[in-house]
């Protein structure tokens, strides 16, 4: 088994710059803004051949016993409740401060090693940046730095020489499950779907809107399949986004998006459908990725007000019509077996093999119901179809005039192709490949 080395320590002292180096990655969200990191955030760090678990917490507020920071307060010490070590992080240029020791007297109480790590001290003489952190009394403090990696190797290369080394390789050949995002405006119930899911807290779900801030990777299991699931950032519209951190924020939300196979378009019941529920629904189809619609909050709405949702959605998010609309209680936890299963269906789908002398047979009957109208005194000829690509799927048609094919054409041989293969919940794209005349 990996260790697990949970990283704690009040806010802006540097944990999650050094999470991002021991994950050699940029996973966390990084700004010289207290409070930033929120959730428990996992990664894979890596001396040598040897990997382990890292985790980066949220600043530890101990005495916090309502609010956001009681939240984040529950979620480090969830971390801890699992850790094998605990690399307890001061700041060296603000020095010791009374925060410090609230929370190393918390530590001093919890059975599980710790180590002192004495952050920022790029520059700085070892015993200098050390002298005053010895009155912690958590044995020999360690000065490092996060941002230029100065004495971290030798910090972890200590913390791992506690652990047998059992030999565990990783195999690449295990099939990667599928990565599903939780996307969706803020305060839709993003993470309190997570945490139905997930079957605990695993991430803050609070009555307060952009919660969240950075994207959590989780990994699961739901009726015997494993899944990656992501919790994101609510988006806004772009003219309300103007702190620096929620900027970050949609932008983590959107790479979270290109990396999933599968997204989970969170729609809330109880507010109108809103012109940025379908501009969500717009980028993640741009994006090619699966796409499955949650209407949650749905038992906190009346008969009227479930009518109104169902037209709104049929007049702002018709363009979805090959998508699975579910209407769930995250809180509650209804309606999630039909939505995992919808989620399992888009998955197989967007990663289907398409046989080219079935894509072919296809075709021909597509044409064969509806010819390409004429362009001028030629009619474009489509000869056969084959499978470009994956995750979305990809169709190629060869033939000849086929740049004078227009888009509704197109579109009818999406439809085609997608009722012949049974394709639900993800995007196709056809591309056309006009032979070389010879003669020209």
């Amino acid at each position: 088994m990996k260790p697990i080395i949970v990283l704690v320590g009040r806010p802006n002292v540097g944990k999650s710059t050094l999470f991002n180096r021991l994950t050699r990655s940029r996973d966390a969200l990084v700004a010289d803004i207290p409070g930033l990191t929120r959730d428990r955030h996992y990664g894979i760090g890596r001396i040598g051949a040897r990997p382990y678990f890292v985790v980066d917490t949220g600043g530890l507020e101990p005495a916090a016993k309502e609010g956001i920071y009681s939240e984040m307060a529950k979620q480090t010490q969830a971390a801890i409740a699992e850790a094998d070590a605990i690399v307890f992080m001061v700041d060296t240029r603000e020095g010791l401060t009374g925060h410090d020791k609230r929370i190393a007297e918390s530590l001093r109480r919890v059975n599980c090693p710790v180590w002192l790590a004495v952050n920022k001290a790029e520059g700085m003489q070892t015993d200098i940046a050390e002298s005053e952190f010895h009155e912690l009394g958590l044995g020999q403090p360690n000065a490092i730095s996060g941002a230029h990696g100065d004495g971290v190797r030798e910090l972890i290369e200590c913390i791992l020489a506690r652990f047998p080394d059992d030999g565990e390789a990783e195999d690449a050949s295990l099939a990667r499950p599928p990565k599903v995002a939780i996307v969706g405006r803020p305060n839709v119930g993003k993470s309190t779907l997570v945490n139905a899911l997930v079957g605990e807290e695993r991430v803050i779900a609070f009555d307060q809107p952009g919660t969240t801030r950075d994207s959590i990777e989780i990994e699961f299991e739901f009726a015997g399949r494993q899944y990656c699931l992501i919790d994101t950032a609510g988006v806004r519209r772009r003219g309300k986004v103007f702190e620096a951190v929620e900027k970050f924020s949609v932008v983590k939300t959107l790479q979270s998006i290109d990396q999933a196979n599968v997204a989970i378009l969170v729609v809330d019941a109880q507010s109108d459908v809103a012109e940025q529920d379908a501009h969500l629904a717009g980028f993640i189809l741009e994006r090619g990725r699966a796409l499955v619609v949650a209407v949650n909050k749905w038992d906190a709405v009346d008969g009227y007000q479930r009518d109104l949702v169902k037209r709104a959605l049929a007049r702002k998010l018709g363009f979805l019509a090959f998508s699975r609309f579910h209407y769930i209680a995250a809180r509650r936890g209804e309606g999630l077996g039909p939505l995992m299963t919808s989620v399992n269906r888009a998955y197989a789908a967007v990663m289907v093999n398409l046989p080219t002398p079935r894509l072919t047979r296809a075709l021909i009957a597509a044409v064969a119901r509806q010819t390409p109208p004429r362009s001028g005194m030629s009619r474009p000829k489509l000869r056969y179809a084959h499978q470009g690509g994956r995750n979305p799927p990809v169709i190629i048609i060869h033939g000849s005039a086929l740049n004078a094919v227009p888009e509704t054409y197109r579109r009818y041989l999406e439809t085609s192709f997608r009722e012949a293969f049974e394709l639900e919940g993800t995007p196709l794209r056809v591309e056309f490949r006009t032979g070389r005349n010879p003669y020209a």
